[in-house]
């Protein structure tokens, strides 16, 4: 019996919604105040079975917000299930539909709103696991995606808008930002930041995961990024998989190309999984975490 490509496509979207929504119900579902002084942030808790207390990760979702219909993407369940099993805490922060937002992919206010608001999402979620009883409050990394990795620079640079004053007792030990947005020069200053430009700096050590062939957060401008701060002796590391594209870590992800947003050579972005590099990310993310927050 044959059965057509469609139906295939269907089950398999519907099968990884259905894992998405089983590792909704293994979280814990959250609130609490973002810094913005505005928003009540919603988010998702997930801990070890191990001892506590445990290290944590924040995690930040690109710009499609954290998953459909109430759950979470495949990509953030895997990825927090995959730092469960090796002792992490994980919580995951919904800054768009705490504030309203579906997708704030391409231009616009929304956008604007993402970028000027989410490093005090992200301070807001270090507050919250720092008070955790499970948590130990040294031991608390950042991870973002896409737009999420671009808020992970935003967040831990030195001059962040989204840092309290005063700074709290223990900031982020460190970040991990794959195929981030505004991994550039042109973007890593102010207004996101209370930097000038050229002079991104960091105490928090920083990784980050880029498609060779991403169209849509390319890779080039944040090669050179890198580069430049590195050459100012900054903590930030670049590992680049030559043949992958956005998205290479979601699990199962057939390569295809986006409708929305058209981008600003008039081409349209390409997503899809890349084994081989999500492979490498699954064993170098633990690793950094290790090196840089060690369990003991």
């Amino acid at each position: 019996m044959h059965f057509p490509i469609d139906l295939f496509r269907r089950l398999a979207c519907l099968v990884a919604l259905l894992l998405a929504m089983v590792s909704v119900a293994r979280a814990a579902p959250v609130e609490f105040p973002s810094l913005d002084g505005e928003t009540r942030l919603r988010g998702f808790l997930m801990l070890p079975s191990s001892e506590p207390p445990h290290r944590a990760v924040v995690f930040l979702h690109g710009c499609s917000g954290v998953g459909l219909g109430g759950g979470l993407s495949a990509t953030y369940s895997t990825w927090a299930r995959h730092l469960n099993e090796r002792g992490f805490a994980v919580l995951i922060v919904d800054s768009a539909g705490s504030r309203g937002f579906a997708s704030t992919c391409g231009g616009g206010e929304r956008r604007r709103i993402m970028y000027a608001k989410r490093p005090k999402d992200a301070y807001a979620a270090l507050s919250f696991l720092q008070a955790h009883p499970s948590v130990r409050p040294d031991r608390i990394a950042l991870m973002g995606w896409s737009q999420g990795g671009g808020i992970a620079l935003l967040t831990v640079v030195s001059g962040s808008i989204g840092r309290p004053s005063p700074p709290p007792a223990y900031d982020f030990r460190a970040a991990i930002a794959l195929y981030p947005s505004a991994c550039g020069m042109r973007w890593q200053h102010a207004p996101y930041t209370q930097i000038e430009k050229g002079q991104w700096q960091t105490d928090t050590p920083l990784l980050i995961l880029h498609g060779g062939k991403d169209n849509w957060t390319r890779p080039e401008p944040c090669r050179r990024f890198v580069e430049e701060v590195q050459s100012r002796d900054q903590p930030v590391s670049i590992h680049i998989y030559p043949d992958a594209v956005h998205s290479f870590d979601a699990p199962r992800l057939r390569l295809q190309q986006r409708s929305r947003p058209v981008l600003s050579d008039g081409s349209r972005p390409w997503l899809g999984t890349d084994e081989k590099a999500r492979k490498d990310a699954l064993v170098r993310v633990p690793a950094f975490l290790d090196r840089h927050m060690p369990a003991f």
